[in-house]
């Protein structure tokens, strides 16, 4: 029986279906990996020079694109690197490292979502308590806790994996999975199934609020064309990206738990890492699109910009 101190590194078996494709596949990742960097950017870089826009639903939206490159800052520089590399290989504080940053900035994802959806559940259900309920002082406590809460679940859950005594090291996937490596215990892991479960409740718990806000703000919209107004413009987005983050997670859960290994490798990869492509590619672009004080602000910037390009040229 091995014991968690023999292993120093973990085989990343995932590698095997990108052999013929490695050009390719590394060509669409720095693109996609400079997509989420620019747009996501180019959302807090709008937020933070705005003073119109420092209300806490564009507060809120700001973390969203911040926990989105500090997500995938754990994976894409690392799945590069192995792309270009002939042995996929991670070792196991950089591995433990890696289920601590990715699973963290999901948790994140998640409890932003049901801030940004009591933030609208008070706009529209509760508008003349609107400032008072939701203060400057009170927004900066939620999101210290939508950081400080998953970070505290991720510790947890690492520093019980860390504990197991494992009896191999070659991990199924493009990335470290705490899953994956518990697979690879040798001894009990009673305790890392009741943690695991009671997390995922917990957060299952955030969108069974997020649907109970949504069905007061739906009550809420059909009273009013004014409300409906707000519902539209506020709301839609936010649906969108929820969905976004769910079906992604949903992918990944169903896959790590009671994935069929007669299904392909390269399509296990995408179920694999897809919640690391899609909710930080496209959460921002939809916001960016739909709502209207960020879509016109970041259209200003961009004439300030160019217009600035052309002066210096003529100089």
């Amino acid at each position: 029986m091995s014991n968690t101190s023999d292993i120093v590194l973990f085989s990343l078996s995932g590698f095997s279906a990108t052999v013929n494709y490695k050009i390719t596949i590394f060509a669409l990742t720095i693109l996609c990996y400079c997509l989420i960097v620019v747009v996501n950017m180019s959302i807090i870089l709008t937020i933070i020079l705005d003073i119109n826009l420092h209300e806490p639903m564009y507060v809120f939206l700001c973390n969203l694109c911040i926990n989105g490159l500090y997500g995938t800052a754990a994976f894409y520089p690392k799945f590069v690197f192995d792309l270009l590399s002939d042995i996929q290989v991670i070792s196991y504080v950089g591995c433990f490292i890696q289920v601590f940053v990715i699973y963290s900035y999901v948790s994140i994802d998640f409890s932003v979502l049901a801030l940004m959806a009591y933030d609208r559940y008070v706009a529209i259900c509760r508008p003349l308590e609107y400032h008072s309920v939701m203060s400057v002082q009170r927004t900066a406590v939620l999101i210290i806790f939508s950081w400080l809460v998953p970070f505290i679940c991720e510790i947890m859950i690492v520093t019980l994996t860390s504990t197991l005594k494992l009896c191999g090291s070659h991990i199924d996937k493009l990335y470290c999975e705490n899953w994956s490596i518990v697979k690879l215990s040798c001894s009990s892991t009673t305790g890392n199934n009741i943690i695991g479960l009671i997390v995922i409740i917990f957060y299952c718990v955030h969108v069974l609020f997020i649907f109970c806000s949504y069905v007061k703000l739906v009550k809420s919209a059909l009273k009013s064309r004014e409300n409906r107004r707000k519902f539209m413009q506020t709301c839609v987005p936010h649906l969108f990206c929820l969905f976004n983050v769910t079906a992604a997670l949903l992918f990944d859960i169903m896959y790590s738990r009671y994935g069929s290994v007669s299904v392909s490798q390269s399509v296990r990869n995408f179920m694999a890492i897809q919640f690391l492509i899609i909710p930080p590619l496209l959460n921002p672009i939809i916001y960016g699109l739909i709502l209207a004080k960020i879509r016109y602000r970041m259209a200003a910037l961009c004439m300030m910009a160019g217009q600035r390009f052309k002066l210096r040229r003529k100089v």
